[in-house]
């Protein structure tokens, strides 16, 4: 559907470089990485606002590499909304339609669908000034979809919100690309939303696509240490890997480690901090990794609880707030953690 082939643009102090990617017809694609990465860049990228030193793009089997923006049938969402505040939110939506000079009957039937599926009829004569974040932004997304895209492009919608607001905006994006079937392609440094709302995951780093799959095998199977900690690996251990009956031993300096992987030699070794088990008394599981150890760092993030643990090495481990309460747990507690030779990821 929408196709990318060996991009690069250089500008005066940033370049995207040899991008290549393939998204799919109606499917819900996310662009994961930091600030600075360059991910709005791409997205303008797709839209035409800036031609690229060399690379194509196609959209729907027709290379739109050279082709002006308006007439690329690409839906354009920034994170500031860009709304007109002296037009009220129905004279926002009809505004694209009002440019192309559609006839009227047509621009209210295109209008009165957008908001509906928004959810914004009852809003439509307010001024922007009136609306909350959340329904400026669904403003802002009406006014983008009722030009009919092929593809919809989002900025970091959501960044400029709160929590509460983020949260509620998340399930209603995904509630209406399953009804409209636009093919999206969203930006955005938050995890969490690159997980809930994407069908695959890209995540680029100094202009680069450097991995792309599907959300699980992002954050469960990293391809680099960058990857790695960008998803949240909060332990990385450079390792040395021997082979033995089916396993792999891995001496990470001061604890050997059984790992579920079939490299040799020099490794990175990755343990999810909510896959390790943590108890005060030795753990009963078929865990093949079990350690002994310290508490030497507590950190309390509401619903969960974050501890450092010496184990002869530094292990992060996450637990719920019932666990850390019902364990009575203390800086220079004893504890026993473990882990599965399957759960740890080898690169």
């Amino acid at each position: 559907m929408l196709s990318i082939k060996d991009l690069s643009k250089k500008w005066a102090d940033f370049s995207l470089t040899n991008i290549n990617l393939d998204v799919k017809e109606r499917e819900y694609f996310t662009v994961l990485g930091p600030t600075g990465a360059g991910k709005t860049l791409v997205l303008e990228l797709i839209a035409g606002f800036h031609r690229p030193d060399l690379g194509e793009i196609w959209i729907n089997d027709k290379n739109m590499t050279d082709v002006p923006p308006e007439q690329r049938r690409v839906g354009f969402v920034y994170q500031d909304y860009s709304l007109f505040p002296h037009l009220n939110v129905e004279e926002n939506v009809k505004f694209g339609l009002r440019l192309k000079k559609i006839p009227k009957p047509e621009i209210d039937k295109k209008m009165r669908r957008a908001m509906s599926l928004l959810g914004l009829a009852h809003l439509s004569k307010r001024l922007p000034k009136t609306l909350s974040g959340g329904e400026q932004q669904k403003v802002a997304l009406a006014r983008a979809i009722v030009l009919d895209p092929d593809v919809l492009l989002l900025d970091e919608p959501l960044s400029a919100l709160d929590a509460q607001t983020q949260e509620k905006l998340r399930g209603e994006l995904k509630d209406f690309h399953e009804k409209s079937g636009i093919t999206t392609i969203h930006v955005t440094h938050d995890h969490v939303e690159a997980i809930l709302l994407g069908d695959r995951i890209g995540i680029l780093s100094d202009g680069k696509l450097i991995q792309v799959g599907k959300p699980d095998e992002i954050f469960r199977k990293p391809k680099s240490e960058f990857v790695a900690k960008f998803v949240g690996v909060e332990n990385i251990f450079s390792g040395k890997s021997k082979l033995k009956k089916g396993l792999a031993r891995i001496d990470i300096g001061n604890l050997l480690i059984e790992a579920v992987t079939q490299k040799e030699g020099k490794v990175k070794v990755c343990i999810r901090p909510e896959d390790i088990l943590l108890s005060k008394r030795p753990i009963k599981s078929s865990g093949r990794n079990m350690l002994k150890g310290k508490i030497t760092e507590i950190s309390d993030r509401g619903t969960t609880v974050r501890l450092k643990v010496d184990v002869g090495r530094e292990l992060v481990v996450i637990i719920t707030k019932r666990s850390f309460l019902d364990m009575k747990l203390k800086i220079g507690s004893g504890v026993y953690v473990a882990f599965k030779a399957s759960s740890i990821h080898v690169i």
